[in-house]
């Protein structure tokens, strides 16, 4: 019986405050539903790795015939989803002011320091495999010598959870993650609002105590954040795992159905054989029989053919369900227009499915930024707002770059438009603020450069007159001097 998964819990708490009294009844109620999720979790992360069902098979007819063949499609989703959405780093740039640019550029260099780019790698790969995933920002360890003042880390979400407000808000009320320690006990260590809790548990005979410390959480908020692939924090695979399954075993039953025919088994009509002649005609290669017998080998070949087309077309139905697009020959195209390619084989529903996931990641990273902010405030004085910032993910900003530079060209001279909107639409850059700013400050350097090079003419051109009058009229120094005054 396959296992049914249907994306993870979301774990409610109706507390509406966390205390040092509190906190271990929270947690209590809440490992009830984590430890469900963390099963399913586990379950997908090694059926991504290839620990996946088909590996039990057995065969009762004929058990020495037992093909294991395991096509990881899992893997392969999970592979094109992340490298599709984070092909390319995320980019902090300015919303709608130029002054912040400066600023903005710190971040980048703060989130360059701690290698964000690969820690949102991890971040998309697990919930791309389980459907959520977590990570933890705190300030930088004392002594430690860093570019950034903050760290960042992503947890495993087999050991994390965020218990959310049961009303109308659903906001973060504690962020846990825990570790199991050698000597048998669990620490969890959870952040509120206000409050870092670490909980220690022990279990004897059964029963589970739990005893907590507490301290000032200066961070202003809750450094575990979630980041959900969707709503209901489901795996890009886990609503196929049923065809996946169904794929795996086509491809063991297909090697088998070969192996039998090779290993067919030879029929005997009027022919009493015993063991010893038996196999010295397998190592003959014929034998002699009455009149009347027969001998022949019963082989009932699978056909080939309709058994691709079936494959076929559950892996295309994989492809359609999951936002993926075709990589069959339907996957050429005789256009050079990237933009026609993008609308063939899936790739618009790669694209759309890629900015759902955008909206529910940028959601989780303002979360993400507003504590980063408040560090990097408090340790490096940088002085920026979550207001000033737009999150840009760069996937595909360098294609079809002639039509964007002709929107670009054609936008710039229609006077009833303002170039600032002209770079937002045209969609040719990442940071249309900055590359806004750049371009007028060089425009005015080029009208500067020209104005000086025209008086400068102009001056030649004066000169060079006065010169010539003054060749004409050797004699005649007052209409040198009238020419000069």
């Amino acid at each position: 019986m396959p296992r049914v998964l249907t994306g993870r819990t979301i774990i409610y708490s109706d507390e509406t405050e966390v205390t040092k009294e509190n906190v271990c009844a929270i947690i209590g109620k809440a490992m009830g539903t984590h430890s469900g999720n963390r099963s399913a979790i586990d379950y997908l992360y090694n059926y991504y790795k290839g620990n996946q069902p088909i590996l039990l098979k057995t065969t009762d007819i004929r058990p020495e015939i037992n093909n294991i063949v395991l096509e990881n499609r899992a893997n392969e989703i999970v592979n094109f989803k992340v490298g599709y959405l984070l092909g390319e780093p995320i980019q902090y740039v300015a919303r709608n002011k130029s002054d912040v640019s400066e600023a903005i550029n710190t971040l980048n260099d703060f989130v360059f320091a701690e290698d964000k780019a690969s820690k949102d790698k991890e971040i998309a790969e697990w919930f791309t495999v389980c459907g959520t995933a977590y990570r933890l920002v705190l300030p930088d360890i004392q002594g430690e010598i860093d570019e950034s003042p903050f760290e960042i880390f992503t947890l495993d979400p087999r050991n994390t959870f965020v218990v959310y407000t049961n009303d109308i808000e659903k906001k973060p009320l504690l962020g846990v993650t825990y570790v199991d320690r050698e000597n048998g006990t669990r620490l969890y260590t959870c952040y509120s609002q206000t409050s870092t809790f670490y909980v220690e548990e022990r279990v004897d005979k059964g029963k589970a105590t739990r005893t907590a410390e507490e301290e000032i959480n200066n961070l202003g908020g809750i450094p575990i954040i979630e980041y959900p692939a969707n709503s209901i924090r489901v795996g890009a695979f886990e609503v196929v795992i049923t065809l996946l399954d169904a794929i795996n075993q086509m491809a063991s039953d297909r090697a088998d159905a070969i192996d039998g025919f090779v290993q067919a088994l030879m029929v005997f009509k009027g022919v009493d054989i015993d063991d010893d002649t038996f196999r010295a005609i397998k190592e003959l290669g014929g034998l002699k029989v009455p009149a009347d017998g027969d001998v022949k080998y019963l082989v009932q070949e699978l056909n080939q053919q309709s058994t691709q087309t079936l494959v076929d077309n559950m892996y295309q139905t994989v492809l359609t369900i999951v936002g993926m697009p075709s990589t069959g020959d339907g996957n050429t195209s005789d256009s050079s227009n990237n933009g026609a390619v993008i609308l063939k084989n899936g790739w618009y529903g790669a694209e759309s499915r890629a900015k759902d996931t955008e909206l529910m990641f940028k959601r989780s990273e303002k979360m993400f930024l507003k504590i980063a902010l408040r560090i990097a405030s408090t340790f490096k004085h940088l002085d920026l707002k979550l207001s000033d910032i737009d999150i840009r993910f760069t996937r595909r900003n360098y294609e079809n770059l002639l039509v964007k530079s002709q929107v670009l060209t054609t936008m710039l001279a229609n006077d009833k438009i303002h170039p600032r909107l002209a770079f937002e639409q045209s969609g040719m850059f990442i940071d249309t603020e900055l590359a806004y700013t750049m371009s007028e400050e060089y425009q005015k350097q080029n009208e500067e450069k020209e104005a000086e090079e025209l008086n400068n003419l102009r001056f030649k051109m004066g000169a060079e007159d006065i010169e010539s009058k003054s060749k004409d009229n050797p004699n005649n120094n007052e209409v040198v001097d009238d020419e000069n005054n």
